[in-house]
């Protein structure tokens, strides 16, 4: 997701993230904060804004509890339909919220996950995500851009993981045998490692990318630090525009994310 991209449920003990392999957390936010309040601002920055982010997006992100706040151990991205101005003094007719760890946490190879229970709806684009921690000097796609997971609400049992570079896009879909993906919490996981990145949900291998498939013209940008993102974007290029049959408010509930370096 390039932007220059119901209810509450009881957290359960995950396993370790990937057996036979030994990894050490090194970051990681469990959302257990008190009902109601911000996420943390030393690991989060939420950033705000309208203009489409790069993608024709049609919802202003802002900071308010509204959008944004833990709630029974998770953290809820809430899509709403609403008229709001922004500090660009537009009027949209939705907001959601954007976090990123810029600036707090940034890393180079390792395991990256979340548990997550996205939300659904035609126009709905929720996306967990990596951005190169140079993007303020070298600008995208330079920077390299790795989305762990982003779906599409008008396809329910499907979720993306995809790599960006320069000259250098890559997509691979996992699709569930039943049911649909708000449905329930997955884990969705990325192993990086130089040259070589592979995409994950519930521990189930899906995709591998190496950066000696990288072909003329094109750019292998991950070997350097990243930080993450979570976001539910409303409209855009790829979902397209809400319809009659979207249904507000669309909750992301994320029971934790968390960083590895491989021992």
């Amino acid at each position: 997701m390039f932007s220059a991209c119901g209810g509450s449920a009881q957290n359960s003990v995950t396993p370790p993230p990937t057996p036979g392999t030994s990894f050490v957390l090194t970051w990681s936010d469990e959302f257990s904060g008190t009902n109601g309040s911000a996420p943390d601002s030393s690991k989060w920055v939420l950033e705000t804004g309208g203009g489409g982010w790069g993608n024709s997006e049609l919802e202003t992100y802002t900071s308010r509890p509204e959008n944004a706040k833990i709630q029974d151990g998770n953290l809820v991205i809430a899509a709403l339909k609403e008229d709001f101005t922004g500090t660009d003094g537009i009027l949209r007719h939705y907001t959601s919220a954007r976090m990123k760890t810029a600036a707090h946490f940034e890393q180079k190879y390792g395991r990256f996950e979340a548990r997550i229970k996205i939300p659904q709806g035609q126009g709905i684009w929720p996306a967990f995500w990596m951005l190169g921690n140079n993007i303020g000097t070298v600008q995208w796609p330079a920077c390299g851009e790795i989305d762990i997971m982003e779906n599409i609400g008008k396809e329910p049992a499907m979720v993306h993981g995809s790599l960006h570079g320069t000259g250098y896009d890559t997509n691979a879909p996992y699709s569930l045998s039943s049911g649909k993906f708000a449905d329930d919490f997955h884990i969705y996981a990325v192993e990086w490692e130089q040259g070589v990145i592979r995409f994950y949900v519930d521990g189930n291998l899906f995709d591998t990318r190496k950066a000696a498939d990288v072909t003329a013209g094109q750019n292998w940008p991950f070997d350097h630090p990243f930080f993450l993102l979570l976001n539910v974007a409303v409209g855009g290029n790829w979902p397209g525009d809400p319809d009659a049959t979207s249904v507000y408010p669309q909750t992301m509930l994320v029971d934790y994310v968390r960083a590895y370096t491989r021992q």
